[in-house]
């Protein structure tokens, strides 16, 4: 995959859920119907090429042990973060009405250890994982003193309103620029 495409990409795929989103809510709730399903889609997409970006971010860091162990952490993150939006996705396809998809969630909620793992904890590990690959970075002085902090915004905005996740997006996308203009169009690969 071309590391170029996945920095720009990824960003504006959240950027087109956060819209979706938005857009979703405004007859007073979210899901189900086709904006629930394609906004979740495109995050689900983000997230695979947030993948790419994690291992790509661990290189350009110097495969060191804790960029190593941020890329290890952000791809758990992102594993469990794909699973709460796929069982997103069932509730969606499987519930009549928004009162149908609540009783899904906490039907799934209830199973041993998915509301901790899927819900409550392992998605942070992809956002302290970012932060910590793109502080790695800017202490190395391999991207701008700044870059961190457009990469935090564009964390700690979904927190304040997940209204915001747009602005956070075009956050995170600024501050992904200067990474996809570094990053090789093709990557090597080495011979085992």
């Amino acid at each position: 995959m071309n590391p170029r495409f996945a920095f720009i990409a990824a960003p504006l795929l959240t950027f087109t859920y956060g819209v979706i989103r938005i857009i979703d809510g405004l007859d007073g709730s979210r899901g189900p119907g086709p904006a629930w399903t394609i906004g979740h889609l495109a995050f689900m997409a983000a997230l695979v090429l947030f993948a790419h970006i994690f291992w790509r971010l661990r290189a350009m860091a110097g495969r060191g042990p804790l960029a190593t162990v941020s890329a290890v952490a952000g791809t758990a993150g992102i594993a469990t973060l794909l699973a709460q939006f796929g069982i997103d996705l069932v509730a969606g396809f499987v519930a009549a009405d928004h009162d149908g998809m609540g009783v899904i969630f906490d039907q799934a909620q209830s199973v041993p250890g998915v509301s901790l793992v899927v819900y409550d904890g392992g998605p942070f590990l992809f956002y302290l994982a970012q932060l910590a690959l793109i502080v790695q970075l800017a202490v190395m002085r391999r991207v701008g003193a700044w870059t961190p902090v457009l990469v935090l915004l564009d964390l700690a905005l979904p927190f304040a309103d997940k209204d915001l996740i747009p602005l956070g997006a075009l956050c995170l996308l600024i501050s992904f620029v200067p990474l996809a203009r570094r990053a090789p169009a093709r990557v090597a690969v080495a011979a085992a």
